[in-house]
């Protein structure tokens, strides 16, 4: 290990910002207090999810590992998919490179406009796949309401697994909906027994959707590509848009398809390199954290 610290490239997709530490080469002790002093945007430097590049563990590429700003371990995360997707293809000069993750394994290819294009697999949409702390027959929409009795601000949101849970509301009107003051109720739900990411979604036509999202751990975030990929499975069942959509976040838009032929959800977008750098010495001594 260097005395200059570890290197680190900060990466973003549609604002979405991550530290990624590459750990092939060489061990890192990752503890919670070391992630949240890192992730600390006053004091560290500050990002949505912490992601290490790991050696591969069953024949992919390498292993993704996902924390967010608390220290504790995700599933997924689309957006740093197309950034680690980007670093490995520029580095092995692959046509697509496989990245495994705790959530599944998902296939990363360079697409048009210098885009990248990530397979995030099939959703997963029973009641105890997602999972619910209760059965529901049918997960395109659940027994949840927000606001007052009979006149509810949101109701029956679609529910959709893919590699982490999300709870998906469809409102006439995004901007009314103050997520950043509702989000952590809903998250910390007692029907979602691992929290989830909830997004508010609004259908602006058949082939485009808006939405705003509260990650778990993370509050409201400019982009967030899993949430992407569950809204318009959602909406593709609740019969409110084709399967080939533009997703509108406040970072930028996605390009999603749920493919008919194989169940795969596929998910276009940027991924951009803001600055590398070295860890500073005194968060690996602790000083900081």
């Amino acid at each position: 290990m260097a005395e200059s610290g570890v290197p680190f490239r900060k990466m973003n997709g549609l604002g979405n910002d991550f530290v990624v530490l590459d750990l092939r080469t060489h061990a890192l002790n990752l503890n919670e207090s070391l992630v949240r002093a890192i992730a600390n945007r006053e004091t560290g430097i500050g990002c949505d999810q912490f992601i290490t590049i790991e050696k591969a563990r069953h024949g992919g590429d390498v292993f993704m590992g996902i924390r967010n700003p608390d220290g504790g371990i995700v599933e997924a995360c689309g957006n740093a998919t197309r950034c680690i997707g980007q670093i490995l293809l520029d580095e092995t000069g692959k046509d697509a490179v496989t990245i495994e993750t705790l959530g599944g394994d998902l296939v990363a290819s360079a697409s048009a406009d210098a885009l990248i294009t990530v397979d995030m697999g099939e959703p997963r949409l029973k009641w105890n796949e997602i999972p619910l702390s209760e059965e529901f027959q049918d997960t395109r929409a659940i027994e949840l309401e927000v606001g007052p009795l009979g006149a509810p601000l949101m109701h029956s949101p679609a529910v959709v697994n893919v590699g982490n849970p999300h709870a998906i509301f469809f409102v006439d009107d995004l901007d009314t909906i103050d997520l950043g003051r509702i989000g952590p109720m809903l998250e910390n739900h007692p029907l979602f027994p691992e929290r989830a990411n909830i997004s508010v979604a609004q259908v602006i036509d058949r082939t485009h959707i808006r939405i705003k999202v509260w990650e778990r751990a993370a509050g409201l975030t400019l982009a967030c590509g899993t949430a992407a990929c569950a809204t318009v499975v959602a909406a593709v069942r609740r019969r409110k848009t084709e399967r080939n959509i533009t997703v509108s976040l406040p970072g930028g838009d996605l390009q999603m398809e749920w493919r008919e032929s194989d169940n795969h959800i596929y998910m276009t977008g940027p991924a951009t390199l803001d600055y590398e750098g070295n860890l500073d010495q005194r968060f690996l001594n602790g000083e900081l954290a």
